[in-house]
């Protein structure tokens, strides 16, 4: 079974990983025959201090690697910031904006390996080729198309920074996809949403992680034609953001913070959207009936990723709900 996973972020590093397991759990233990492909947002990389930096990316690489920091969220585990306490005491690059030691032996490999003339997606494979993870990464494309926020006082920066620096607290006039009408998808994107036998949109940010992804040309469109099921996974629960600050991206753009809002953001596919399914969490069950009849199929199942196994549980669900649609 051929699955495909548009991500971005923590919440979606933790999903695919579920997912993984979900697969080899259901093969008893033996290496999983799906093929499972992930599509990665790449509007919050950025070049800073000579190095290109892809966060998404690199969650995804080392949380299916073993070698995510979980405590922090972000970086490789047990690593040190050496050379971004040397940055700052020079006064170089953003000194709100830590890179690991080992973080920054991946952005030097990345810098160098798009200098030699490899794309992006060719330089994600041989970065992820070191490490048996067992899906195949796909950045959503290999040109730049950054995120930027422009403020209600009319500035504009980096998401990066509005996120990392200011932590989400200046008012948002609009989120920017720059250079994304004249970017394209990587170049096996769109084949794997159309070839898929299940599309599924991880519990990710859905204005700057699965957004960016969706405004490239063409690939909303693939979604809506593509004979797969696509299912999608709540990112709130209760009225609440699981992981970090998506309240104030959906406040930003009039959106309320709550699954059924973000489902109807999404749309139905059969009146022009994205979704067929959408998961909610339980204690979400109540908000069913409206989503239901906007032509989206609702089901309530534990929502909570705790652990490998509530991960896995939630990812078999998804896939259950997907092919039972």
């Amino acid at each position: 079974m051929r699955i495909t996973i548009l991500s971005g972020g923590v919440g979606g590093a933790r999903f695919i990983r579920g997912i993984r397991e979900a697969c080899r759990r259901s093969l008893a233990g033996r290496s999983p025959e799906d093929e499972i492909t992930a599509i990665v947002n790449v509007g919050d990389d950025m070049w800073l201090t000579g190095l290109r930096i892809a966060p998404d990316l690199d969650s995804v690489m080392y949380t299916l690697a073993g070698e995510a920091d979980e405590e922090r969220g972000w970086g490789r585990v047990g690593d040190t910031s050496k050379a971004s306490s040397e940055l700052r005491a020079n006064g170089v690059g953003w000194p709100w904006f830590t890179l690991g030691d080992l973080d920054i032996g991946t952005h030097l490999s990345r810098t160098e390996l798009l200098r030699q003339g490899l794309t992006l997606s060719e330089v994600t494979a041989k970065l992820t080729s070191r490490w048996p993870l067992g899906v195949t990464l796909l950045p959503a494309s290999d040109d730049e198309t950054e995120t930027h926020v422009r403020t209600k006082d009319g500035a504009t920066m980096h998401f990066q920074e509005w996120w990392t620096r200011h932590r989400a607290r200046l008012p948002v006039e609009e989120f920017i996809y720059s250079n994304v009408e004249q970017a394209r998808p990587a170049p096996d994107v769109l084949g794997a949403i159309r070839s898929s036998d299940l599309v599924l949109f991880a519990p990710s940010n859905p204005i700057v992680s699965i957004g960016p992804i969706l405004a490239l040309p063409g690939v909303a469109d693939a979604i809506s034609e593509t004979p797969a099921p696509v299912v999608g996974v709540s990112p709130i629960i209760s009225g609440s953001v699981v992981r970090g600050m998506a309240d104030a991206c959906l406040s930003a753009v009039g959106v309320a913070t709550a699954a059924d809002s973000v489902a109807l953001r999404y749309g139905p596919r059969s009146s022009g959207g994205l979704l067929d399914v959408w998961l909610v969490d339980e204690s979400d069950a109540t908000l069913a009936p409206g989503i239901e009849r906007a032509g989206i199929r609702v089901v309530a199942v534990p929502l909570w990723m705790r652990d490998l196994d509530t991960s896995s549980a939630l990812a078999a669900a998804a896939i259950s709900a997907g092919l039972n649609s």
